[in-house]
């Protein structure tokens, strides 16, 4: 199948898309990876007027880590970038282990981070890094730039936060509170499939005690899952075997899953429990060897 018919700009300032998402008044579609929406238009779930393609804006493909020590991301920084950094290796474990899991390494060359994570998939690999992270995406409008919690940028399943006319400029990780742990597991059917069910871990430990926990879900409810809360039962305590087992019964508590053809939802309860059990024993493993 074919797209509808379509314009295209390409413009050179982050000021000019905005004013072009402004004109076309929600008609227009932004094009940064297009690993998602390219596909949508193909088949028509997806039909703007206007296509605004910004991979001719100069200084938004950077990922850096600030002196104080947070991370920022900009709108065109594509998954191998962050799958091949030397910085976030030694800076941030969830996105280290997330970044190569994500579909294929053909996606991975052109699809962006802040692309994939606006796409809001409910089985998506970023929304739910940013998540656990809880990260914050900044908007630029016409009236300028806001920032937007992770946690409420989400609004649903490939539906987002962002106002008509405001593009996603820049992702920022905020500083750990202490030392960044975390990891990211991933169950597909194959190499580049959609997730049957994935966990994000994300810690900051003062020593052995864990100051933050930040766990979240994809491919196990109709929209990413924020498990935080179910995670808070590991703030303050050490990671044992008895605090351990107790945050994987209380994450995977929190997914929704639906049988279907991946899996019974016992079956992907089940691999939920397993990830964060798994993950937070090969923190506890790493922790016990660095000291």
């Amino acid at each position: 199948m074919y797209p509808s018919r379509f314009g295209y700009e390409s413009p050179k300032s982050v000021a000019e898309a905005v004013a072009l998402l402004d004109q076309f008044g929600g008609e227009a579609k932004v094009l940064a990876g297009g690993q998602s929406l390219v596909p949508m238009l193909k088949l028509r779930f997806a039909a703007p007027e206007m296509l605004i393609d910004i991979n001719n804006i100069d200084g938004l493909r950077y990922h850096r880590v600030d002196p104080d020590g947070s991370i920022h991301i900009g709108a065109l920084c594509r998954h191998e970038d962050l799958e091949f950094s030397d910085v976030i290796a030694k800076s941030q474990p969830t996105i280290a282990a997330a970044a190569h899991l994500v579909a294929d390494p053909i996606v991975r060359t052109r699809g962006t981070f802040v692309g994939s994570v606006c796409h809001a998939d409910p089985q998506g690999d970023w929304a739910a890094a940013m998540i656990a992270l809880d990260g914050r995406i900044v908007a630029q409008g016409p009236k300028g730039k806001r920032e937007i919690a992770m946690k409420n940028f989400v609004s649903g399943p490939f539906q987002n936060a962002l106002a008509f006319n405001e593009l996603a400029v820049e992702a920022i990780i905020p500083a750990p509170k202490g030392v960044a742990r975390g990891g990211y597991l991933k169950l597909e059917r194959r190499v580049g499939d959609f997730a049957t069910a994935s966990v994000a871990v994300s810690l900051d430990m003062v020593g052995d005690t864990i100051a933050r926990a930040g766990i979240a879900l994809a491919g196990v409810g109709g929209h990413t899952i924020d498990a935080t809360e179910a995670a808070s039962v590991l703030v303050g305590k050490t990671l044992t075997a008895e605090s351990i087992a107790a945050a994987a019964t209380a994450v995977a508590a929190a997914a929704d899953p639906r049988t279907d053809h991946r899996g019974s939802s016992d079956y992907k309860r089940h691999i939920v429990e397993t990830f964060v059990s798994r993950i937070l024993t090969g923190i506890a493993n790493t922790s016990q060897k660095a000291a």
